[in-house]
């Protein structure tokens, strides 16, 4: 397993996390008390975890920082890199503080190692958030502060608006069908040592249908009997020193696959190749 430091942070995470959303189906069911496949669920960050993934994000949103809760109980607490996310009706200094706490009950943890705004909110004043941020750092229920899904013009907002820390990560729409808009933050969050946590690392499945197999074939080529999805991944780990992908854990198999290719890398020529034809 390939371990990079996360970002600004003294923690190293495996280069590969576990992503916790499941579906839209997933969410609605959960408030009816209905949690569909919750032990193949449990068994695939159970698995993960087991055999070195220690970088796992999820959200108020997803419904599923109970089963994370469930599951990390049974482990090293500070061996764990925890990211959940606030939704962006919670952003004002009580609702986020509230927020916290329930997310913290849901994952039966003292405190999160990431704590990520969600989305922006232009109806909220995005400097209290993070000051409130700060705050809920200085008392020790977060340790880091995130973004997801913020351009790059309110990263640097977000940024600028700190007074004793800085963001860690920023959260983002990236693979390698969906990378040319994504450049910019990408090259700033470099510069800044911000980790980039990439979600849809296969493109939302993309990278597993059938007609994009001649360009992975070619690949296999040089790394071997690789699947298509972890020659996505690798991708990604490969071009940027700062990205960790966060393919969703739902079953133990795609977990496992995973595990056995994270230390893949790409060459130059490998990626270039793909570039030019995806």
């Amino acid at each position: 397993m390939m371990y990079r430091e996360f970002g600004n942070s003294s923690f190293k995470t495996s280069a590969i996390g576990m992503g916790t959303y499941y579906d839209v189906r997933w969410i609605f069911k959960t408030y009816l008390g209905v949690y569909s496949g919750k032990e193949q669920k449990v068994d695939a960050i159970k698995s993960g975890i087991d055999n070195g993934i220690n970088l796992i994000d999820t959200a108020e949103l997803y419904r599923s920082e109970k089963i994370i809760g469930s599951v990390i109980k049974q482990y090293k607490r500070d061996g764990l890199f925890l990211a959940t996310k606030v939704f962006p009706t919670h952003l004002s200094p009580k609702s986020l503080e509230k927020a916290l706490d329930r997310s913290l009950k849901n994952l039966d943890t003292n405190y999160v190692d990431l704590y990520q705004i969600h989305f922006p909110n232009p109806t909220i004043d995005l400097k209290k958030t993070l000051r409130t941020m700060e705050k809920m750092i200085d008392v020790g229920k977060m340790k880091y502060i995130g973004l997801s899904n913020f351009n790059l013009n309110l990263i640097k907002r977000a940024q600028n608006a700190l007074s004793k820390y800085e963001i860690t990560s920023v959260q983002i729409n990236y693979n390698i069908f969906h990378r040319k808009n994504q450049r910019g933050i990408i090259d700033y969050c470099e510069k800044n040592h911000i980790a980039v946590m990439a979600y849809f690392p296969l493109g939302h499945g993309k990278a597993t249908q059938p007609q994009y197999n001649k360009y992975f074939d070619h690949i296999r080529k040089t790394v071997g009997d690789v699947p298509n999805a972890n020659i996505a991944l690798a991708y990604l780990v490969s071009k940027h020193q700062n990205t960790f992908p966060i393919p969703r854990a739902s079953n133990r198999e795609h977990v496992m696959q995973n595990v056995k290719f994270s230390d893949l890398l790409l060459k130059d020529e490998e990626m270039k190749y793909l570039e030019n034809r995806l």
